[in-house]
């Protein structure tokens, strides 16, 4: 996992009426989403450490160039695994929350099915055309940790976790792995990399039985389309395919504007955005 920070420089901040902030406080990752008047401003991504610590990292290292500081900021919400651990935060709302209100204002209000595959969880969101989270199905033991497995499992056939994703793609004929467990499925590769099988039918094989044991939760859950997919493994087009195939639906197309690991901190600054002004009319 690659952290980053940006910023849009065509956007001054003290112009803003309204400075709000969303901090996702992951398993793997922190985020963080600062929002000007209701529009993206900037946003970071860091490696998670302990949450309190991460989540203020995260939103440090979104304000480092923008002249911007914490107490700046007029409501900051908080959200993820560590959500109730940011005492900067004004209010926490659960990740299911915060990742229909982000999708749907990323893709619109025709989205009603959201898949968020992040680093130690799945979970499937059905949401209303106004973002509000109306039922969710989180994953079991043996679908949890898909994220951070496939990190350890691109160390396994010695690539970049970046490429394995590509490299999936790359062969139509692979040998079965187990799609009930993440571990049982790597040990299984580890045998057929000592029998010499092709590492790119190795990695397929992987991609598949993943994206087939992803496919399983949301067989579960049940699939209304619109459909969408948010969290690290959006960007693993081996994943995608494979779970669009085994589905036989299509996602709405990827916003490349959008790191699709923001979206749930995204979420969480649109509530921030909406608690404030209430506030303010309130006042």
């Amino acid at each position: 996992m690659s952290e980053y920070a940006s910023v849009n420089e065509e956007m001054d901040w003290t112009r803003a009426e309204v400075v709000v902030a969303g901090v996702d406080s992951g398993a793997v990752s922190s985020k963080a989403v600062i929002l000007l008047d209701g529009k993206p401003y900037a946003s970071s991504r860091v490696r998670t450490r302990t949450p309190k610590e991460s989540a203020l990292s995260a939103i440090n290292a979104a304000l480092a160039n923008t002249r911007l500081k914490l107490e700046n900021i007029h409501y900051l919400v908080a959200t993820g695994r560590g959500r109730t651990q940011v005492p900067f935060a004004g209010e926490s709302i659960t990740e299911i929350a915060c990742g229909a209100a982000g999708a749907v204002h990323i893709w619109g209000p025709s989205v009603r099915t959201v898949l968020d595959i992040g680093g130690e969880s799945c979970k499937v969101i059905h949401c209303t055309e106004k973002g509000r989270a109306t039922s969710f199905l989180w994953n079991d033991k043996c679908a949890a940790g898909i994220g951070r497995y496939m990190e350890t499992f691109a160390d396994l056939v010695q690539k970049e976790v970046t490429e394995i994703g590509n490299i999936a793609l790359q062969s139509d004929q692979f040998p079965k792995l187990s799609d009930f467990c993440a571990v049982y499925a790597q040990s299984e590769a580890l045998d057929f990399m000592r029998s010499n099988v092709p590492v790119e039918q190795i990695i397929a094989a992987y991609h598949y039985a993943m994206a087939k044991r992803i496919s399983i939760l949301v067989a579960r859950s049940g699939m209304k389309k619109d459909f969408v997919t948010i969290g690290g493994l959006a960007e693993n087009p081996g994943i995608m395919h494979w779970l669009e195939s085994i589905l036989k639906v299509s996602r709405l197309a990827p916003k490349p504007e959008w790191d699709p690991t923001l979206i749930t901190a995204l979420g969480a600054a649109l509530y921030a955005n909406a608690f404030y002004r209430r506030q303010q009319s309130e006042s």
